[in-house]
C-alpha cells in the first residue's frame, strides 16, 4: 500500500472501531466499564489519526507497523461485536474476552502514546534498555570503591558553618589560589563544610558540572581515583600501566575533553599522603584543588583552619541531637552544660553523645554529668575517649558487638548489609532473613554511630527483607573507635583481629610470631595494590568470620586459611578498579564448617575442575564477579561439589549469559537470586528440577526473553520476581501449576502486553501481584476470580540513594 492508502485504511478502521465501542457501551453491560475506558482512550486519538502520514514520515516507521495496527483495530471491531453476544452467566468467556479487550486497549494506547509521539518509537524499548544499562553503569560507579565523584549531600541539619562557607569561598576563588588546604581535627566538620560550599550558588555557577569529589583515606590508590574520575564523566577507563600513566591521561582528559572551570576536592588526606595533591596539580586555567586534612601541611601556601563550634551553635546542635525542647525538658541546664563542655564544640561528639542521651531520664543525665566533670577534647585521643563513652549507653551487648564489627571493613567504603547479615546470623544467632540485623543497624543509626542507607523501598514484606542493595556508611573516626576498642587486648587474646598491611610489610607482631595460636573469632586483613600476596604464617584456628579486602589484580588466598577449622563465613572484596583473579580457592575444601561465601569483583576459577567439594556450604553470594569459568570444564557434578547449597545470589555478574545447567542439579536449593545480570539470555529447561526452590528472583535481567515452561514443576515456589525484565513478552502458559505461589512481581516488564494465561486463575494461593500502571490492566479480569489477590501498582522507584550520601 502507498502512504496515502495506509492513512485512509487506518482512518476507516479506527472509525469503525470507535463506532462499535460507542454502541457497545450502550448495549453491553457485562463489559460496560472496560468499554467506557476504551472509549475514553479512543476519543482524544481522533485528530492524531488524521496526521498519520506526516508522523509516519517524520518518525520513519516501516509500513508493517501501521498495517499491524490496522489489523488490530479490525480484530477489535469484531471482538466488541462478539462481547455483545455473551450471556451474563458465562464467566469463562467473560474472563477470556475481558482479557482480550484489555489487551486491545493496551496495544492501541501503546501505539499512539509511544510510536507516534516519540522521535524514534521503533527503538523505544531498546532505548529504555539502554537507559537501564546507563543506570547500571551509574550504580557500578557508585559501588566501585564505595563512592562516586559526585559531591555528597550535606546533612539536613547544619549549624555554625554559614560564615565559614563565605570565608572559604572567598579564599578559594582568589586568582592566586590553585591549591587550598582545609584543616581541622577529626570530627570538626571539614567534609560537611565542603558539601555546603559545593551547594553555594556562586560555586555551582562557576564550576557547574565539573566539581569532582574524591575520598582519599589512609591508603590511597591513585589509579583507582583516576579511574573514578574517568568513569564519572562517562569515559571508558583505560587500564593504566603506572601511576604516572594514570596522571598523564587524566591531565589530557581535563585539558582536552572537559571544558570550563574545574574543582577537584580531595577529602580526608592523611599525613604521609601530601604528595597526592601535587600529583593532581596541573597547569591549566580555571582549575583548582581543595583538600581536607587533619594536618595543616605547612608546605602548602594557602590554608583555612576550621574551628570547633562556638557555645551557642554547639548548644543548638546538641539540643537537636538529644531532642531537647527549650523550656519543656526536665534535664537540668547545669547538667547539659557540663556534658556540652565535654564535647568541646566538635559536631561529631555533639551528635553522638546527644543521640546516646536522647530519651534518658534526668537521673541518668545527672549521673553522667558528674562523671564528665571537665572537657577532655584536647587531642584526637581525647575525642576517641569522648566517643567511647557513648558506647556505655548501648545496653544491648549484641548491638555493641555489631558496632565493633563495622571496623572489619576498610575506611570510607560502603559496607554491604547482606555481608553483615551473613556474619551476624552465625555469630549472634540472629535470623537469616536479616530483620534482627537491620534492626540493630537502625539502632546504631539512631545513635549516629553508623548510617544505614536503604537503596530502594519495596512493597511486599518479602522484598523488604531483601537487603542486597542496602549498605552502611561510617565516619572514619567512629571506625577508628571500633578498631581502637578491638585492639585493647593483646593480639593473642583479642576476639576481633583487624590487620592493615601496607606494601609487603606485615605488622611487627606478625613478623615476630612463633606459631602462637590466635584466639580471635573475627579476622579482617586489608592489603593495598602493592601487596604481592606473599603471606606469613599464622595460627588462626578459632576464626569463625574472615574478611579479606584487597586492591591487586591477582589475589591469592592465604595458606593459613586451610587451618581455620571453625570458619563459617568468608567475605572477599576487591576494592581495585578492575576484576581480580582469585587463586588458592581449593584451600576452602578443607574447612568443615564453612557455610557462607561472599565474593565481590573477582574472577572465579572453576569450582568443579580439580575438583573442589564444599560440603558444608549453604549460601554463596557473587557480586560484580566474572563467573563464566566457575562451572565449566567440570570433572564432577556441580551437585557433588556443592551438595548442601541452599541459596545462590548473583548480582551484576555481567558475563553470565546462560545459567549453568549443573546448578539445576542442586535439588536442595531454596533461593535463587539473579539480579542486574544484563546479559543473561536464557534459563535452562532443567530449572524445573529444582523441586525445593521457594524463591526465584530475576530482577533487571534485561535480556532475558522468557521463562522456560519447565518452571511449572517448581511446586514449592512461593515468590517469583521478574520485575524490570524488559524483554519478557509473556508469562509461561502453565504458570497456574505453581500452586504455592504467593507473590508475583512484574513491574517494569515493558514488553509484557499480552493477556495473562488462563491458568493464572489456578493460583489460588496468590496473595500479592505487583506491577506498573500499564501492566495493571492485565490483572483486571483476574481479580474477580482470585478473591484473596491484592494487586499493587508500583510507581517507578526514582530513588537517589545510589548517589553518594551524607555520612554524618
Amino acid at each position: 500500500m502507498a502512504d496515502a492508502a495506509v492513512g485512509a485504511v487506518l482512518g476507516e478502521a479506527f472509525s469503525q472501531l470507535f463506532a462499535k465501542v460507542e454502541d457497545g457501551v450502550n448495549k453491553t453491560r457485562m463489559f460496560e466499564s472496560i468499554l467506557k475506558r476504551l472509549r475514553s482512550r479512543l476519543g482524544p486519538l481522533v485528530p492524531l489519526v488524521e496526521q498519520i502520514r506526516r508522523l509516519n514520515r517524520e518518525v520513519g516507521h516501516p509500513e508493517e507497523e501501521i498495517k499491524s495496527l490496522i489489523e488490530q483495530m479490525k480484530k477489535g471491531t469484531k471482538l466488541v461485536s462478539k462481547c455483545s453476544k455473551i450471556g451474563w452467566w458465562n464467566y469463562c468467556k467473560k474472563f477470556k474476552y475481558a482479557s482480550k479487550l484489555c489487551e486491545l486497549e493496551e496495544e492501541i494506547v501503546r501505539f499512539f502514546q509511544f510510536d507516534l509521539q516519540a522521535s524514534s518509537v521503533r527503538n523505544g524499548l531498546e532505548t529504555l534498555a539502554r537507559v537501564n544499562t546507563i543506570g547500571e553503569n551509574m550504580n557500578l560507579v557508585v559501588r566501585n570503591g564505595g563512592v562516586s565523584c559526585a559531591v555528597p549531600r550535606p546533612p539536613e541539619f547544619v549549624v555554625g558553618l554559614d560564615v565559614h562557607v563565605k570565608q572559604l569561598k572567598m579564599l578559594l576563588l582568589k586568582e592566586e589560589v590553585s591549591l587550598l588546604v582545609l584543616t581541622a581535627p577529626g570530627g570538626c566538620g571539614k567534609t560537611t563544610l565542603v558539601k555546603m560550599l559545593c551547594k553555594d550558588k556562586e560555586i555551582k555557577g562557576i564550576f557547574k558540572e565539573n566539581i569532582f569529589f574524591v575520598t582519599v583515606s589512609e591508603t590511597p590508590n591513585l589509579k583507582v581515583i583516576v579511574g573514578k574520575l574517568f568513569q564519572h564523566k562517562g569515559y571508558q577507563v583505560p587500564e593504566f600501566q603506572t601511576d604516572e600513566d594514570a596522571i598523564n591521561q587524566l591531565e589530557q582528559l581535563l585539558l582536552n575533553q572537559i571544558k570550563g572551570s574545574k574543582l577537584l576536592i580531595l577529602d580526608d588526606v592523611w599525613s604521609g599522603s601530601e604528595f597526592l595533591p601535587e600529583k593532581f596539580k596541573f597547569h591549566m586555567p580555571n582549575y583548582k584543588i581543595l583538600m581536607t586534612s587533619r594536618d595543616a601541611f605547612p608546605r602548602f601556601r594557602f590554608t583555612y583552619k576550621l574551628q570547633p563550634l562556638n557555645d551557642k551553635d554547639a548548644m543548638t546542635l546538641f539540643r537537636h541531637s538529644a531532642s531537647l525542647q527549650d523550656g519543656s525538658s526536665l534535664i537540668r541546664d547545669k547538667d547539659i552544660k557540663k556534658i556540652l563542655k565535654v564535647c568541646g564544640g566538635f559536631p561529631l561528639a555533639l551528635e553522638v553523645i546527644g543521640r546516646s542521651l536522647c530519651g534518658k531520664s534526668a537521673e541518668v543525665w545527672h549521673s553522667w554529668a558528674k562523671k564528665w566533670s571537665s572537657s577532655i577534647l584536647n587531642s584526637d585521643k581525647g575525642l576517641l575517649e569522648c566517643l567511647q563513652k557513648s558506647l556505655d549507653f548501648l545496653d544491648d551487648k549484641v548491638i555493641k558487638k555489631c558496632f565493633l564489627d563495622l571496623g572489619l571493613f576498610p575506611e570510607d567504603q560502603r559496607i554491604p548489609v547482606a555481608a553483615l547479615i551473613d556474619m551476624w546470623a552465625e555469630l549472634y544467632e540472629l535470623d537469616e532473613d536479616g530483620i534482627d540485623a537491620v534492626a540493630n543497624l537502625h539502632e546504631l543509626t539512631s545513635r549516629n554511630l553508623a548510617n544505614l542507607v536503604v537503596a530502594r523501598k519495596d512493597t511486599s514484606d518479602h522484598l523488604r527483607k531483601y537487603y542486597s542493595e542496602d549498605f552502611v556508611l561510617q565516619h572514619d573516626l567512629l571506625r577508628e573507635l571500633s578498631v581502637h576498642q578491638s585492639n585493647q587486648e593483646p593480639i593473642e587474646q583479642t576476639k576481633r583481629l583487624i590487620i592493615n598491611i601496607s606494601g609487603n610489610n606485615p605488622p611487627k607482631w606478625w613478623a615476630e610470631q612463633k606459631r602462637q595460636p590466635i584466639s580471635a573469632h573475627l579476622m579482617s586483613i586489608s592489603t593495598d595494590e602493592i601487596f604481592s600476596s606473599s603471606w606469613w604464617n599464622i595460627e588462626p584456628s578459632e576464626v569463625e568470620v574472615l574478611v579479606l579486602n584487597f586492591q591487586t589484580k591477582n589475589y591469592t588466598l592465604p595458606e593459613f586459611v586451610e587451618k581455620m577449622d571453625k570458619l563459617k563465613v568468608l567475605i572477599v572484596t576487591n576494592y581495585g578498579f578492575f576484576h581480580a583473579e582469585l587463586r588458592n580457592f581449593e584451600l576452602l575444601e578443607s574447612l568443615p564448617y564453612l557455610k557462607k561465601i561472599r565474593l565481590e569483583k573477582v574472577s572465579i576459577p572453576s569450582l568443579c575442575k580439580d575438583p573442589i567439594q564444599l560440603r558444608s556450604l549453604k549460601k554463596i553470594s557473587l557480586f560484580m564477579c566474572n563467573i563464566g569459568q566457575a562451572f565449566r570444564n567440570c570433572t564432577i557434578q556441580v551437585s557433588d561439589a556443592l551438595p548442601n547449597l541452599m541459596e545462590i545470589n548473583m548480582d551484576y555478574c555481567n558475563d553470565l549469559v546462560e545459567l549453568p545447567v549443573g546448578l539445576c542439579d542442586i535439588v536442595c536449593l531454596k533461593k535463587l537470586s539473579i539480579t542486574n545480570c544484563h546479559k543473561l539470555s536464557a534459563l535452562p529447561e532443567e530449572i524445573g528440577k529444582l523441586e525445593n526452590l521457594e524463591v526465584l528472583r530475576l530482577k533487571s535481567c534485561t535480556d532475558l526473553p522468557e521463562l522456560p515452561e519447565s518452571i511449572r514443576r517448581l511446586r514449592n515456589l512461593s515468590i517469583l520476581d521478574i520485575s524490570d525484565c524488559l524483554s519478557i513478552r509473556k508469562l509461561p502458559k502453565h504458570i497456574g501449576e505453581l500452586h504455592n505461589l504467593k507473590e508475583l512481581h512484574v513491574e517494569g516488564c515493558l514488553r509484557l502486553r499480552s493477556q495473562l494465561p488462563e491458568s493464572i486463575l489456578d493460583l489460588d494461593q496468590l496473595m500479592l501481584a505487583t506491577c506498573d500502571e500499564e501492566r495493571a490492566k492485565l490483572w483486571e479480569p483476574v481479580k474477580d476470580f482470585l478473591t484473596n489477590l491484592q494487586v499493587e501498582v508500583v510507581g517507578k522507584d526514582i530513588n537517589l540513594n545510589w548517589l553518594p550520601v551524607q555520612d554524618f
